[in-house]
C-alpha cells in the first residue's frame, strides 16, 4: 500500500514526510508543473494512485480531496522559454527546488519521484516509479498533474488551432500535423519542436524571444 511505504520513515525526527512529483516533462508545448504534498498518513484518501492511471475525472475529483486534506502543498511552473534556456531536467529540479521553499511546512524528510540533485537541508530520498510506491509522491503527482491540464485547457481557448484540450501539448500526431500546418506558437517550446518544423520557421520563432 501506498501509505505503507511512506510510514516506515516515520519516527521522532520524521514527522512531515514531503512527496515531490511533476508533470509535463515530455510534452511539445507548455511549461513543466511540480508540486510537492504533505498528507496525513493517518487520514488516507481513497483511489489515490500514480495520476497517469486515474482518468481525468478521477484526478480531478481526488484533487479537491487531496488540497482539502493535505497538511500542506505547494506547487511551482516552470515556462517554456527556462525549459528552453536550462533544459527539461534543471527546470524540473528548479520548480521542486521552489516548491520545497515556498513549502508552508517544512518536511523533514522528502521522497520525490526519481530526481537526485535538489537543493534542501533535508534528507531527500529519490524513489524509481515513486508515484506508484509513495502516497505523498502520488498525492503531488495529481495536483501537478490537473494543475497542468487545467492550465492547458485555458491556453487552449488562446491557441485553438493546436487542439491543447485534448492532447495537452504532447507530441500526438495531430498536434505534430498542427504544428507543420500553422507553425509554432509562443507557448512551444524552441528545444522540442526543432525537428518537427524547418530552419526558416524556426528562425523566425526564435526572433520572438
Amino acid at each position: 500500500m501506498l501509505v505503507e511505504f511512506d510510514k516506515q520513515f516515520l519516527d521522532d525526527s520524521h514527522r512531515f514526510i514531503g512527496g515531490i512529483d511533476e508533470a509535463g516533462r515530455g510534452p511539445l508545448a507548455g511549461p513543466v508543473v511540480c508540486a510537492m504534498a504533505i498528507m496525513p498518513l493517518d487520514d488516507k484518501i481513497d483511489g489515490v494512485n500514480d495520476s497517469k492511471k486515474l482518468t481525468p475525472k478521477k484526478r480531478d475529483a481526488l484533487y479537491d480531496e487531496i488540497i482539502s486534506k493535505a497538511l500542506s502543498y505547494s506547487v511551482a511552473i516552470i515556462d517554456e522559454r527556462t525549459i528552453d534556456r536550462i533544459n527539461i531536467l534543471n527546470a524540473t529540479k528548479q520548480g521542486m527546488n521552489e516548491c520545497i521553499k515556498n513549502s508552508p511546512i517544512s518536511p523533514d524528510l522528502i521522497l520525490v519521484d526519481a530526481v537526485n540533485g535538489l537543493n534542501a537541508d533535508v534528507e531527500i530520498i529519490p524513489i524509481i516509479k515513486g508515484d506508484a510506491k509513495s502516497y505523498n509522491i502520488a498525492c503531488a503527482s495529481i495536483i501537478a498533474k490537473v494543475t497542468r491540464d487545467r492550465l492547458m485547457m485555458e491556453l487552449a481557448s488562446t491557441y485553438p488551432e493546436y487542439g491543447f484540450e485534448k492532447h495537452k501539448g504532447y507530441g500526438t500526431a495531430q498536434h505534430i500535423e498542427n504544428l507543420k500546418k500553422f507553425g509554432p506558437c509562443k507557448i512551444h517550446r524552441a528545444t522540442f519542436i526543432k525537428n518537427f518544423i524547418n530552419q526558416e520557421e524556426m528562425a523566425n520563432f526564435l526572433k520572438n524571444f
